[in-house]
């Protein structure tokens, strides 16, 4: 027996199939060790030593491969073709040794790009042993992730209350973000005006001609700035005459892109399908591993995490063969084409992401994949026939034009383009980011000489924009662009932004949070080198060197470690002023904007004689005057207040985080927004001291509402709720509509339903309430709180389970009604699919945890032994309550 072991148990049961009865493949369920999450685990002093530690999971992963192992004839590591790929077969193969199981078995590592029989079979024929160059570079990688979160995360916290840690990659990505919405906060619009005539033609049809020139002049899109000279030009051209000056028509073609990378395929599945990279590489994962197709599982799609832009030479030929069946010869080009990557640091070695079988039209395999999947695999398809596929040929046309006005000469020029043969651009077009589409329409027939008619001129007027923000895909781009981070890392490193609230994302951009303007600007400010693009860049160059066996991955470390340990040495003893007054200057034009009015914009509006600046308090950062505790004008960070005007004054002598909205009309008490321990509330009125006092009512901002967006109108239809919405249709009872411990609901009796995410609690209508509250009603019983019935996901294969995803008390989980598995947060609970959801219920049985509780029913016995223990410790004196144990340390994150 030859024992194989892969990542995934998805990807094992498929390849136990072709591989037969010889083999046996087991899943590691990814990485099996990892370096603890304290003081000591790399240890710079002992020549960068690292601890390894085995996870629960990992530690029972390792004993079932142990077992296997004994008496095999041969371990056979085949986890991914990647870097990630090679160290999780490093750690299988570590932690194998340590328990000397391993003792006269060979061991070989193979790879193979698609879970496909012949891609598995032929990996088998050509083993190799482990990289040590590609796991030395993982181990660099692993080990300056650490050192860089472990001792810059608590100086961060140290000197930066509510920023919550830094990492390597993700402090740069911050830093462009950041950088991008500085940009357009700096901005100034600059007024232009575009001058464009409509004319016609001889043979009556019309077109349009842009200004261009006059007098001899070039004329650029901002050279006519105010409405004047637009109105001059205007009124010259209202009165010239027209005439054809020139023709010219040029042949141009048009080829199409490569196939996917890692990167691009997370780009264009941002613009066209709208998925985040997060969900992108989940989905693609799926089709990676392998889906039931008409029966068989089998990998419909290449290894997704790769540089390589190139097919293999059976691929190509697949494609050719596909395109002339389906589009005709014309459409394939006389040879194959031959992409390579630019950048330096590209596995080249690995293929595009591509379909495993080119003969697959999405078509027809669309309905044994669930929507996204069929999406994505759509895409992935369309775009690898593109790249094989004969250019587009095009016909771009310019026209000039001469206006003649009392011997004065004015140009303007007209551009089409029209496509002779369609090539590529029949099957595949690719998605832009913030640029405007060049394709033009085409232009009707003329001859140079032609005179033509006028039939309007326009005249509007524009101003400049800003840079846009970033979306995810153009990010990526950007990152990619400056050599930052790994591209099967991008996904990651942007949910990280999103999990530590750095970023949120508003309208499909992009937006730094003010916690993120802090941390950016603590880094700049004294950490700057680490934080620069051309650093960062340059260590992943060092790193892709030591994969190449061109440097020791020790050395790197050394390097970095000197500089660094020394920065952080003397940030420690700074001391808070001296950051607050750092990020006072950097942040100025952010927090205390020139308005263009001559105030002083750092004037207290509240006293006048104060000046603010940033304080730092328990709940993070907010902005205060310096005449406290005279005046207690505080605010958030952010410049604009509930009018946009920044007027927010605090209550409670100062106290941060407090921002009044308002007054209430009916009981004069002022309305507050607030940030609390458990997120932002609004109050009316201000506890009392007084034993006995009746707390103040609050209530919860529901999902979506800003706590800087909020108005006073808002908050006092927030504190009036519960509100009643319908009336019962059976029982004629009220349904009432409010926002509890868990969000928004709708409730009737003892009966709650939680709202959908598009529902508004403040608007949800009665019919809708009503749908809400009978399906949970129908769900669980009525007269009593229904269970959430979730979203159900299909049935387990195996054990004819319903599979369920659910919104529970700690998060997300799924359950098959015997085994209840809580969803990590990377996962999206309303894209999550059944093969996901058994994997995460198969490792929580195996763990031996998540198992639901059979209830007990009370006996006599035992409640009669309950009321004996009753009566004794009414009798019993009261016992002092245990010493409180000390908190444990925080840990570091990375």
């Amino acid at each position: 027996m030859k024992v194989v072991v892969v990542e995934s148990p998805a990807k094992a049961k498929t390849i136990n199939k072709y591989l037969g009865r010889d083999y046996e493949v087991i899943a590691s369920f990814g990485h099996i060790r990892d370096l603890p999450a304290k003081d000591g685990s790399v240890d710079p002093e002992q020549d960068f030593h690292m601890v390894w530690e085995l996870e629960d999971r990992g530690s029972k992963r390792v004993s079932e491969i142990a077992k296997a192992v004994k008496g095999a004839e041969k371990l056979i590591l085949a986890t991914d073709p990647d870097r990630e790929g090679e160290a999780i077969s490093w750690h299988v193969l570590e932690a194998l040794s340590a328990r000397k199981v391993l003792k006269g078995i060979p061991v070989e590592r193979v790879t193979f790009n698609a879970i496909t029989k012949s891609s598995v079979e032929q990996a088998m024929r050509k083993p190799r042993q482990i990289d040590q160059a590609l796991v030395d570079a993982y181990l660099a990688r692993r080990a300056l992730d650490y050192l860089v979160g472990f001792n810059l995360s608590p100086v961060l916290w140290r000197k930066l209350p509510g920023a919550r840690s830094a990492g390597r990659v993700q402090s740069v990505a911050l830093r462009l973000v950041v950088e991008r919405e500085m940009e357009i906060e700096a901005f100034k619009p600059r007024e232009y005006w575009s001058i464009v005539a409509t004319l016609r033609t001889q043979d009556g049809a019309t077109f349009e001609a842009r200004l261009v020139g006059a007098d001899g002049k070039r004329i650029q899109r901002l050279d006519v700035g105010n409405a004047e000279d637009a109105a001059a030009f205007k009124s010259a051209l209202e009165a010239a005459t027209f005439q054809v000056a020139s023709i010219e028509a040029k042949p141009a073609k048009r080829h199409p892109q490569p196939p996917f990378t890692t990167s691009t395929l997370q780009q264009e599945a941002s613009r066209k399908l709208g998925m985040a990279p997060a969900q992108t590489m989940r989905v693609a994962q799926r089709l990676y591993e392998g889906v039931d197709v008409g029966g068989e599982t089998v990998g419909i799609i290449t290894y997704m995490r790769t540089d390589g832009v190139d097919m293999a030479p059976e691929a190509i030929a697949d494609a050719r063969r596909v395109i002339g069946k389906e589009f005709g010869d014309r459409y394939v080009p006389g040879a194959p084409r031959k992409y390579s990557v630019k950048a330096k640091n590209a596995q080249e070695a690995h293929e595009a992401v591509r379909p495993t079988d080119m003969s697959r039209l999405p078509k027809n395999v669309a309905r044994y994949l669930e929507p996204e999947q069929a999406k994505l695999y759509d895409l992935i398809w369309t775009r690898t026939m593109a790249s094989q596929m004969e250019s587009a040929e095009l016909e771009r046309t310019t026209v000039e034009v001469h206006a003649m006005a009392g011997g004065r000469r004015i140009e303007l020029r007209a551009t089409g383009q029209v496509v002779k043969f369609d090539g590529f651009l029949a099957l595949y077009q690719e998605g832009k980011d913030d640029e405007e589409d060049e394709e033009s329409r085409r232009l009707p027939p003329m001859r140079q000489g032609d005179d033509l008619k006028r039939e309007k001129i326009a005249s509007t007027q524009h101003f400049t924009e800003p840079p846009p923000r970033y979306s995810e895909a153009s990010l990526v781009k950007r990152m990619e662009e400056l050599g930052i981070g790994r591209p099967s890392t991008y996904a990651a490193v942007l949910q990280t932004l999103r999990d530590r609230e750095y970023v949120k994302i508003e309208k499909k951009r992009l937006q730094p949070e003010d916690k993120g303007r802090l941390v950016t600007g603590f880094l700049e400010s004294f950490f700057r080198r680490y934080v620069e693009y051309d650093f960062t860049a340059a260590l992943e160059e060092q790193l892709d060197r030591v994969s190449n066996a061109e440097i020791d991955w020790r050395a790197v470390l050394r390097d970095f470690w000197r500089d660094f340990s020394a920065a952080i040495g003397e940030t420690k003893e700074l001391r808070v002023a001296e950051v607050l007054d750092a990020l006072n200057e950097l942040l100025g034009p952010h927090i205390f904007p020139d308005r263009g009015e001559g105030k002083d914009p750092r004037a207290c509006p509240n006293c006048g004689e104060g000046q603010l600046s940033l304080k730092l308090g328990k709940f993070g950062a907010f902005v205060g005057c310096s005449n406290y505790p005279e005046c207690t004008y505080t605010r958030q960070l952010s410049a604009t207040g509930v009018n946009g005007e920044g007027d927010g004054s605090s209550v409670d002598g100062g106290q941060p985080g407090v921002r009044v909205l308002g007054n209430d009309p009916a009981t004069n008490l002022p309305v507050t927004v607030r940030d609390g321990r458990f997120g932002p509330f609004i109050q009316l009125g201000e506890a009392s001291a007084e034993k006995g006092a009746e707390k103040p009512k609050r209530s919860s901002l529901p999902r979506g509402l800003s706590p800087s967006e909020v108005t006073l109108d808002q908050a006092l239809a927030l504190l009036s709720l519960p509100r009643e919405v319908a009336k019962h249709p059976e029982s004629g009872e009220p349904i009432l509509a409010g926002i509890g411990r868990f969000g928004p609901y709708v409730q009737h009796g003892r009966t709650y339903a939680n709202l959908g995410r598009d529902d508004d609690v403040l608007e949800i209508g009665g019919n809708r309430a009503i749908d809400l509250i009978v399906a949970k009603e129908q769900g669980g019983g009525r007269g009593r709180p229904a269970g959430d019935p979730g979203r159900s996901l299909g049935k387990d294969a195996e054990s004819g389970r319903d599979v369920v995803v659910k919104a529970g008390r700690y998060g997300p989980y799924v359950t098959d009604g015997e085994v209840n598995a809580t969803l990590p947060k990377s996962a999206n609970a309303e894209a999550l699919t059944l093969d996901e959801a058994l994997k995460l219920i198969a490792a929580k049985r195996e763990s031996g945890g998540g198992k639901k509780a059979p209830a007990r029913k009370k006996t006599a016995t035992r409640k009669a032994a309950d009321g004996d223990k009753a009566k004794a410790a009414a009798k019993s004196p009261a016992k002092k309550p245990a010493a409180k144990k000390a908190a444990p340390k925080k840990k570091a994150a990375g």
